[in-house]
């Protein structure tokens, strides 16, 4: 099963708004023919596997999928029908699948047309491997994603605004693999009118990639900056600035004008106005956005209710400065009203850390 997650990954970020999965087939304790869905579109895991045994298998055959195979017909058949057909005999899955209307179905099929299932088998981390596929399959909605870098003390940067590097290279490059998993990215226009940033992912060995950025501008401050980055590089056309309906219309057509898109949403309250920007995204077929800025956007964000998962890189350091700038900020919080994350995860990235894990409102 951990080679299978490693043949899954080799798709890391290619396949939305399918998963990612990997399968491999067994013949006397040996694999014999390995497959990993590559795209949206093209075929399962499991049938890549099978076409490339080049054969039919062996008897006693085992087949190891990181996903339960799918029992519907989509664009490229059903999985289950496949496997069944070609005499596989025992199937050993990780995952369930997360569609409450589907899961159980794949393994119940599978089991009717003789074949042995195992399920289960590291099933945490194959859920783990499709944070955005599940939650999208299951709420039709984007998994937005906030990210921070802070201090042991909760900092982002001092009370003069300094604030590179917090953490090392091997937390940087994380980012960037992070970056490389979801289809959009946002900020907002404080942070690109300070920092200028490209918003692509630039990994070790591979070309930079760039996904959907979004700006959120309510005021269109930077359609007088049409110089930054976003707007001028190569990839403008995949920046999307999101602004107030009541936005000047002049500036509007600026950005346009450029090559830029213009997304203008209703702002009655942060949470009316995510939840819109949320809507629209589903409605484009974009399954995740990840979120970066700083603390008044993500505390914008987190106060809204409309975050989903928290991505905090957390350095072996210290302000001990009041006044040094906070990961999040806003309105007063009680204690009944705690954020809290659950489902945690820690990883040791050189000297520092990562915690993440799913957003909740509460104790």
């Amino acid at each position: 099963m951990r080679r299978a997650l490693e043949l899954a990954r080799r798709a890391w970020g290619e396949t939305h708004p399918n998963p990612m999965v990997g399968a491999l087939i067994i013949e006397e304790g040996k694999i014999v023919a390995e497959g990993w869905h590559a795209r949206s579109g093209e075929l399962h895991a499991e049938r890549v596997a099978l076409n490339n045994l080049e054969r039919k298998p062996k008897p006693d055959a085992t087949m190891v999928v990181t996903l339960e195979p799918c029992s519907t017909h989509g664009r490229t058949g059903a999985c289950c029908e496949a496997i069944a057909r070609a005499g596989i005999a025992r199937v050993i899955v990780g995952a369930e699948d997360p569609f409450a209307g589907h899961a159980g179905n794949g393994f119940a099929v599978l089991r009717q047309s003789g074949v042995e299932v195992i399920s289960g088998i590291l099933a945490e981390e194959c859920a783990d491997l499709n944070l955005i596929f599940n939650h999208w399959i299951v709420r039709r909605e984007p998994f937005v994603a906030l990210k921070t870098a802070t201090s042991l003390d909760g900092r982002i940067a001092s009370r003069h605004g300094e604030s590179q590097w917090i953490t090392g290279a091997t937390a940087r490059a994380d980012v960037m693999r992070w970056r490389r998993y979801f289809p959009a990215i946002a900020t907002s226009s404080g942070t690109v009118l300070a920092d200028n940033p490209r918003l692509t992912s630039r990994c070790e060995g591979a070309e930079e990639w760039c996904p959907v950025r979004f700006v959120f501008d309510r005021r269109l401050r930077t359609a007088e900056r049409l110089d930054l980055h976003v707007f001028s590089d190569a990839w403008r056309e995949k920046t999307v600035v999101v602004t107030a309906a009541q936005a000047a219309e002049e500036r509007r057509d600026v950005l346009k004008k450029n090559g830029v898109a213009v997304w203008a949403l209703p702002v009655a309250t942060e949470q009316d106005f995510f939840c819109a920007f949320k809507n629209r995204c589903a409605e484009e077929n974009l399954p995740g956005v990840w979120v970066e800025g700083g603390g008044t956007f993500l505390g914008s964000w987190l106060k809204s209710g409309a975050a989903d998962y928290l991505y905090q890189y957390v350095a072996p350091t210290i302000f001990a400065d009041e006044k040094a700038i906070p990961a999040f900020s806003g309105s007063e919080t009680d204690l009944g009203n705690l954020f809290r994350v659950n489902r945690l995860k820690y990883e040791k990235l050189g000297s520092d850390s990562l915690l993440r894990g799913h957003l909740e409102i509460g104790n």
